[in-house]
C-alpha cells in the first residue's frame, strides 16, 4: 500500500502490524484490548476488552449507561454487519407530558432525556455472534482499573474538571465522581469501587444482571426521582439488533458504509454523493475550493439527515431516495462555486462526548466500533449505588409537532454516534470514526476524503485541519487553516468563527487493511489521549 507524501504538524507517525490492532482514545484501554489479541482473542473480543475498559477510565465520555452502534466485517462470512444498539424512550414519555413542563425543546440534562441504556446489549450481540471469549474474562482489566483504580490522563482530567457543576447536583454523582468534593487532576489516581461491584455482577450474572434486579431497580428509581418516567419494564424489555447498513459507491471501487438511520450517518453519505462530482484531485489540498465544496455538500447533507432522520420504527425515513443519483443531481446543482449557500432540505421523491475505537485481527475481522453518554457525564444521574452514569441522549428529540424525530414512547431518537468502514472492490479496506457529536458525519467525510482522494495514510489523514460547520452559513476553521484560504472562504459570504476559538472538531482512530498482504496500518487522533498499539 503507497501514500502520497502529506505531513502535518502533529508528529505522530502511523503504526504497521501484522496480527492486530488495536486504536482508541486512551492508551489503557488499547492495551487492554492489544492484551486479548495477543491471548488469542479475536476482534471483536478485543473490542469489547477495549470499550469496557473505556467505560472505567474515560467516565466522561461513555459508560455501560450509553448506547452504541457498530459496523463489524466477518472474514469467515465476507460480509459488513452492522449493530444498533441504541435505547428508546421510556413507554411512559411523550411529547405532550414534556410540553406539559413549559418546554419548548428537549432538555439535555436530568432525568426526562435519559433513554434506555443500549450499549450492554449490543455487547451481548457481538459476542453471541462473533465471540470467542466470555465476558468474565473480558472484564477482569476493568474490574481491576475500577477498583485499585488508574491514573487518570490530562485530556480526561481537563474534561472532568468541566462537568464539576454537573456533578454537584445530585448526592450519587457527587459522592462518586467527585470523591474529594473536586474532579480528579491529571496523573491522580481515580477509583470507582462501586462500579466495580457492578462491573462484577454481569461478569459473575451476565447482562441480564443489568437490565432486571437491583441495577434495574437503581437506574429506574435514579431516573425518576430527578423527573424522569422510567420504569424497570422499560430496561427489561430491551434488545439490541442487527440492521442492514446504508452505502454509497464513492470513487475508484471505494464504497462508505455507514449504520442507517435512527443514526446520523446518512448526512456523510449525502455529503459523500455529492462530491463525487467533483475532481476533488484537481483542487490543491486545503485549498479554499476544496473546503468550499466540503462544506457546501456537508451543509446539505446535514439538512436533509435532519430533516428526515428518525427511529425507523415509527417513522419513514426515504433513505433509498434521499441516497437516489436524480436527487443528488439535484441537490448537487444548487452548489455555486462563488458563494455559500444558505442551506435548506430538500423534498425527495422516492458536542458532545464520545468514544471510538477500532480493531482488526489477523484473521481478517475488522470492529468499528463507538459508545456514547452524549454530552459530558451524560444526563448527570448517578444510579444509586451502581456507579453507572446515565445517557442523555433524549436532548436530541424534537418537540415539534409531526416531524419524524418527535419524542414518542418506545421511540428511539436521532443519534449522532456514527461508525465509519470503507471496503474497496467489495473486501474490507478501513475501518474509521471521528467522535464529537455533530461533528461526527463532517469528519466522516473529510477524513474519507483524505483517504482516497489525496491518497494519506491514516495519520496524516487525522492530523490534517478540518472545518466544523455550524448552522447558515456559520462555520469554523482550525487554527492550522491558512489565513489566505480564510480571507477567500469569507469572501465566498463564508461567515468564520474567530480564530483558536474552543470549539470540537472531533478526534479519530483509523485502520487500513492491506487487501493483498494483510498489513494493518493504524493511525490515532492528535487532538487527545488516543494511542494506537499492534504486533
Amino acid at each position: 500500500m503507497r501514500f502520497e507524501n502529506h505531513s502535518f504538524p502533529s508528529r505522530r507517525v502511523p503504526v504497521a502490524a501484522r496480527h492486530g490492532l488495536v486504536a482508541t482514545s486512551q492508551p489503557l484501554a488499547v492495551q487492554a484490548g492489544l492484551a486479548v489479541l495477543r491471548d488469542g482473542g479475536n476482534a471483536i473480543d478485543a473490542a469489547i476488552a477495549t470499550v469496557a475498559t473505556l467505560c472505567v477510565v474515560e467516565p466522561c465520555s461513555t459508560g455501560i449507561g450509553g448506547d452504541a452502534f457498530a459496523l463489524i466485517w466477518s472474514a469467515e462470512e465476507r460480509r459488513l454487519y452492522g449493530l444498533n444498539a441504541s435505547g428508546p424512550a421510556p413507554m411512559a414519555l411523550t411529547a405532550d407530558f414534556v410540553r406539559s413542563h413549559g418546554l419548548a425543546s428537549f432538555p439535555a440534562r436530568g432525568g426526562l432525556p435519559v433513554t434506555v441504556p443500549g450499549a450492554l446489549r449490543g455487547w451481548e450481540l457481538a459476542l453471541g455472534q462473533f465471540g470467542t471469549m466470555g465476558l468474565d474474562k473480558l472484564l477482569q482489566q476493568p474490574i481491576v482499573y475500577a477498583r485499585k483504580g488508574f491514573p487518570v490522563s490530562p485530556t480526561i482530567a481537563r474534561a472532568w474538571v468541566n462537568s464539576t457543576d454537573l456533578l454537584s447536583r445530585l448526592p450519587d454523582s457527587q459522592r462518586v465522581w467527585l470523591p474529594a468534593g473536586r474532579a480528579p487532576r491529571a496523573t491522580e489516581l481515580f477509583r470507582n469501587p462501586e462500579f466495580a461491584s457492578t462491573l462484577q455482577a454481569l461478569a459473575e450474572n451476565g447482562y441480564d444482571a443489568f437490565y432486571t434486579g437491583d441495577i434495574a431497580a437503581q437506574i429506574a428509581t435514579a431516573v425518576r426521582a430527578d423527573g424522569g418516567v422510567m420504569t424497570e419494564d422499560d430496561l427489561a424489555a430491551y434488545r439490541a439488533e442487527w440492521v442492514q447498513p446504508i452505502a454509497v459507491d464513492y470513487r475508484d471501487g471505494y464504497t462508505f458504509h455507514e449504520i442507517p438511520p435512527n443514526g446520523q450517518g446518512l448526512a456523510a453519505l449525502l455529503a459523500l454523493n455529492i462530491v463525487r462530482d467533483f475532481d476533488l484531485r484537481h483542487m490543491t489540498y486545503g485549498s479554499a475550493d476544496y473546503y468550499h465544496v466540503l462544506i457546501e455538500a456537508m451543509k446539505l447533507g446535514f439538512v436533509d439527515a435532519h430533516a428526515y432522520v428518525a427511529d425507523p420504527r415509527q417513522a419513514t425515513v426515504p433513505v433509498e431516495a434521499l441516497l437516489s443519483r436524480s436527487y443528488t443531481r439535484e441537490r448537487r446543482a444548487l452548489i455555486d462555486g462563488r458563494t455559500a449557500l444558505w442551506p435548506q432540505s430538500g423534498n425527495p421523491t422516492g458536542h458532545g462526548d464520545t468514544v471510538y475505537l477500532t480493531v482488526a485481527d489477523e484473521a481478517g475481522n475488522l470492529v468499528s466500533w463507538i459508545q456514547s453518554l452524549y454530552m459530558g457525564f451524560g444526563s448527570g444521574i448517578t444510579a444509586g449505588r451502581t456507579g453507572v452514569q446515565l445517557q442523555n441522549r433524549g436532548a436530541n428529540f424534537s418537540l415539534t409537532r409531526g416531524h419524524p424525530n418527535e419524542v414518542a414512547p418506545g421511540k428511539r431518537p436521532y443519534h449522532t454516534i456514527i461508525p465509519g468502514f470503507i471496503t474497496h472492490d467489495g473486501r474490507p479496506w478501513a475501518s474509521f470514526g471521528v467522535m464529537g457529536g455533530f461533528m461526527q458525519p463532517q469528519g466522516h467525510l473529510q477524513v474519507g476524503v483524505n483517504l482516497i482522494d489525496f491518497g494519506m495514510d491514516p495519520q496524516a489523514a487525522l492530523d490534517a485541519p478540518r472545518f466544523n460547520w455550524l448552522q447558515g452559513k456559520e462555520v469554523a476553521l482550525e487554527p492550522a487553516i491558512d489565513d489566505a484560504v480564510r480571507a477567500e472562504l469569507a469572501q465566498r459570504g463564508h461567515v468564520l468563527r474567530p480564530r483558536g476559538e474552543p470549539l470540537h472538531y472531533g478526534g479519530g482512530q483509523v485502520i487500513l487493511r492491506d487487501p493483498d498482504t494483510g498489513v494493518l496500518i493504524g493511525g490515532t487522533e492528535p487532538r487527545n489521549d488516543g494511542a494506537v498499539a499492534g504486533w
